[in-house]
């Protein structure tokens, strides 16, 4: 396997690079009327079977769809294929804190919450993910949604968080989680902070592809990167980021490629459906071709089934 150069979604730093993210991107974030995604939903009319999708040569995706009107599945692809999940994570990891986590939220936590959510901030990550145990966050969050595709980092990484694995169907039935089972504090704290993600990730990548350059707003929603190195083609902002080499790493049952870059883009439209597109590119693609490939399928996906 490939040697990986992770970044973006696998730093290592104090958390007080979070705290002023958010001070300093939170005046300038609108809140989205909270009607608009119920009346976006009602005029969405989803198709029962999607066509079919071309996925780009040399890129291995696997995707699902869920019309959550209906409950049905209206498209997959490679659904069960595990990728590591880079930022994906993130989702786990606020679900699991809240979970644990009742009343008020500490002043403190919140600042490593809201960037980690809106700007994929990767310092407010790692020091949840050490509070939290590490792999004891996947391993609780599989046991209370029911995914069985979903694992903790390998045993020799346990400080990876990125390096959880994950599938299509899994981070599907996550989102599936937070629409109609989490009590409404999580829901509403989680989803509402993805609905106000940031253009410009902490670490100074663009997180504006995949489906938020694809559909029509509302959406909500959770990207990840990793392999791309740690300076973005064109950063957005002024960020620190590390980056890591690492060899040849295996985990139990089906292999998960950590060589390739991963580029996945996650979320909810419309609060109608749900779409999750995690990908592998081609050993050496740029971040700015990755993230036209991606945008493509995603737009493709979109039109398939509306």
């Amino acid at each position: 396997m490939l040697t990986a150069l992770l970044t973006a979604c696998s730093a290592n730093g104090t958390p007080a690079a979070a705290t002023a993210a958010t001070a300093a991107t939170t005046a300038t974030t609108a809140k989205p009327a909270p009607q608009a995604a119920a009346r976006a939903a009602a005029q969405l009319s989803v198709r029962s079977s999607a066509k079919p999708v071309r996925v780009p040569a040399g890129v291995t995706a696997g995707y699902s769809m869920v019309d959550l009107a209906t409950g049905r599945t209206v498209a997959q692809h490679l659904a069960h294929h595990r990728f590591r999940s880079a930022s994906v994570v993130k989702i786990l990891i606020a679900t699991d804190y809240l979970e644990r986590h009742r009343g008020a939220i500490p002043a403190r936590d919140r600042a490593l919450l809201t960037p980690m959510l809106r700007g994929s901030d990767d310092d407010a990550a790692t020091a949840l993910w050490r509070r939290g145990g590490q792999g004891e966050i996947v391993r609780r969050m599989a046991r209370r949604i029911g995914l069985s595709e979903t694992s903790p980092p390998p045993a020799a990484k346990p400080g990876f968080w990125g390096y959880t694995a994950i599938s299509a169907a899994d981070i599907a039935l996550v989102y599936r989680y937070l629409l109609k089972r989490a009590e409404p504090r999580v829901r509403d704290f989680v989803l509402g902070n993805l609905r106000q993600a940031w253009r410009c990730a902490s670490d100074g990548f663009d997180q504006y592809f995949g489906i938020p350059r694809a559909v029509p707003r509302p959406w909500a929603i959770k990207q990840g990167w990793s392999g791309y190195g740690s300076v973005p083609p064109v950063r957005c902002a002024r960020a620190k980021a590390a980056s890591y080499r690492i060899g040849p790493v295996t985990m139990g049952r089906e292999p998960v490629d950590f060589g390739r870059p991963v580029l996945h883009t996650t979320g909810v439209i419309s609060d109608r459906l749900i779409m999750v597109v995690l990908t592998l590119q081609p050993s050496g693609a740029s971040f700015a071709k990755s993230a036209e490939r991606v945008t493509k399928l995603a737009r493709d996906l979109y039109l398939s089934v509306t």
